[in-house]
């Protein structure tokens, strides 16, 4: 089974990119005939000039077949062709698009290069417009390769932040540029007076070389000269060979038609094969040989290689995923509670998206994830997820994981508020939380918030619940002594010395991103937090600066039996905690030998 790279998802953005850029400024070329016919044709041969570089030619010719090869790789690798609504109809618009649009390339460059003909507006809206299929096909390719460009931008910039502000202006953009197009040819048809009027192409197809035009001077069919109004040059005889009087024959309409043909069962070729061979794939792989344990009671069945997101689709189980299965968001992530040594490691584009979160280990994507054996999962957001609650990561989104927990609150702030004047007092808390976040930052500590006089702090996060504790000492020991400076520095303004009170406690918490949409952050829940909040409030009763839970020496391997050790009792808990009253925190110092 081929694997999303990260490789093939810059491919498909940027030849997208290059494609959609093309399109719009086809579009726009076309809609200056508002203005006139002739500016549509300057502007036109301005842009072609680069189109038909070399450099341009690369550009698109290699976009478009970069680009289908792509769309044919995603739909060989789907092992399931049930998806998202939205995600279904790009793809049908997608592949529709060839089809509708290789008769205007037979046409077009077919005469350009197999017959030399420089062919204009004039030339093609008379042929198109004079034809009432001709005109359906362009207005349908119109429809179909506009829509699918917007959906392939809006899905590729969606997750910006930029976008996401500036979305209500594009969404007149996205009706009107059509729109005007057709009102530009409509004009045109009009100013050239073709519309309705029979093709004279002997063989009607395709914008017919030799249609009537009694408006156009430069390629009015008479049949004095030749089919397509020259009377001069070389031309083939019926046979293909040059005739004496320079006329040229219908031979080359025909390779023309010919080019058109090929087009059509190339792409139906290729689009056959990746069907068959996903059909023999299929019947080749044993059904059922992989199973999915669901939160929701269900075990899902499917097939070596596919996908959980796959086999959750398969099996329409609903799944959040905002992006589609195409590794550019995290919104499918699972946790593996079960079996994650049947999942292979990690590719370089899922690692990438799970480093952005900080993914815990048994955390993966779920349209990235091809299990081999049985795995049980548990879905970490809501199968319903709009990007719009996505981006703002709002509500409880973790993991449970053991993590050690401080709580610092400032002594007697009330007291100080009545001592002072509101701004003095937001001074003095402002210089508290600078020098608390210092520490933290120096202690590898994580800010978690902050409630009026007093904050919250993570360790281990990074560094394990051992080396976590030890960080976690030893950024007790900095506040206390940034306190001590602050005392010192503010002697003269503060009546009583800024005092400190801290809990320390580790265990197993729910992890991750939290709070309201408009101000989440990176927090932790859970009872083991609240009684590290708890073990702060004992400090008054004990009288000491730090408290610190046994089970934090334990997971630390410290040796804290030189400070009083006791039992206490927690609101709110029914067990009492083994715990050390430590008043002079620079009495830790000596037991720190680790880094």
């Amino acid at each position: 089974m081929i694997k999303l790279t990260l490789l093939e998802r810059r491919l498909r953005i940027s030849t997208g990119l290059i494609l959609a850029s093309y399109i719009l400024l086809h579009l726009s070329n076309h809609i200056l005939g508002l203005i006139s016919l002739d500016l549509m044709e300057s502007v036109r041969q301005l842009v072609t000039t680069f189109w038909r570089s070399w450099i341009g030619a690369v550009l698109i010719y290699g976009s478009i077949l970069t680009h289908f090869t792509l769309a044919l790789i995603s739909l060989y690798r789907r092992t399931t062709l049930i998806m998202p609504p939205w995600e279904l109809t790009q793809l049908v618009l997608g592949l529709s698009i060839i089809p509708l649009l290789a008769g205007h390339i037979a046409a077009t460059m077919g005469s350009r290069v197999l017959m030399d003909l420089e062919v204009d507006y004039e030339f093609i809206l008379s042929a198109m417009l004079s034809d009432s299929w001709l005109t359906l096909r362009q207005f349908l390719l119109l429809v179909v390769a506009w829509t699918h460009a917007c959906m392939g931008l809006h899905f590729c910039f969606r997750l910006g932040a930029w976008y996401r502000h500036h979305l209500l202006y594009f969404y007149p953009l996205i009706v009107l540029i059509p729109l005007l197009v057709v009102l530009s040819v409509s004009r045109v048809g009009v100013e050239l007076d073709v519309w309705g009027a029979e093709p004279a192409s002997e063989y009607g197809d395709d914008y017919g070389y030799g249609y009537s035009d009694s408006s156009s001077s430069d390629y009015a069919y008479d049949s004095s000269k030749d089919a397509y109004g020259y009377d001069g040059g070389y031309g083939y005889d019926n046979s293909g060979g040059y005739s004496s009087d320079g006329s040229i024959s219908g031979y080359k309409e025909f390779q023309s038609e010919d080019l058109r043909k090929t087009i059509l069962a190339v792409y139906w070729g290729l689009l056959a094969t990746v069907l068959l061979a996903r059909w023999i794939r299929g019947q080749r792989q044993a059904n059922g040989a992989i199973q999915i344990q669901h939160p929701s009671g269900r075990r899902v069945q499917g097939r070596d290689g596919q996908s959980i997101l796959e086999m959750l689709r398969q099996n329409r189980i609903p799944h959040a995923s905002v992006c589609g299965g195409r590794g550019r968001c995290t919104t499918c992530r699972i946790r593996i509670d079960l079996g994650i040594e049947q999942l292979p490691e990690p590719g370089k584009l899922e690692q990438e998206a799970l480093q952005r979160i900080e993914a815990a280990p048994n955390v993966r994507l779920a349209c990235q994830s091809r299990p081999h054996g049985t795995v049980k999962i548990t879905p970490l957001l809501p199968p319903d997820l709009i990007l719009a609650s996505h981006s703002q990561q709002g509500g409880v989104n973790g993991e449970e994981r053991p993590i050690l927990a401080m709580f610092i609150d400032l002594r007697d702030s009330t007291r100080l508020g009545e001592q002072r004047l509101p701004y003095d007092v937001l001074f003095i808390l402002n210089r508290f939380f600078l020098e608390m976040s210092e520490a933290l930052k120096e202690s590898h500590g994580h800010y978690a918030q902050f409630a009026g006089d007093g904050l919250m702090a993570l360790y281990g996060l990074e560094r394990g619940l051992k080396q976590g504790g030890l960080d976690a000492l030893r950024g007790a020991v900095d506040m206390q002594q940034r306190i001590d400076r602050l005392n010192e520095e503010l002697k003269n303004e503060l009546a009583e010395p800024l005092r400190i009170g801290i809990g320390l406690h580790c265990g197993e918490a729910i992890v991750g991103t939290m709070g309201p949409p408009s101000s989440p952050n990176y927090s932790a829940i859970g009872d083991n937090i609240n009684a590290a909040a708890r073990l702060e409030s004992q400090t008054k009763v004990l009288g000491c600066t730090l408290v610190v839970s046994e089970r934090v020496a334990q997971a630390s391997e410290l040796n804290l039996n030189r400070f009083p050790k006791q039992q206490v009792s927690l609101k709110g808990k029914d067990e009492q905690l083994w715990v050390y009253a430590i008043s002079d925190t620079a009495a830790l110092e000596s037991l720190f030998n680790g880094p």
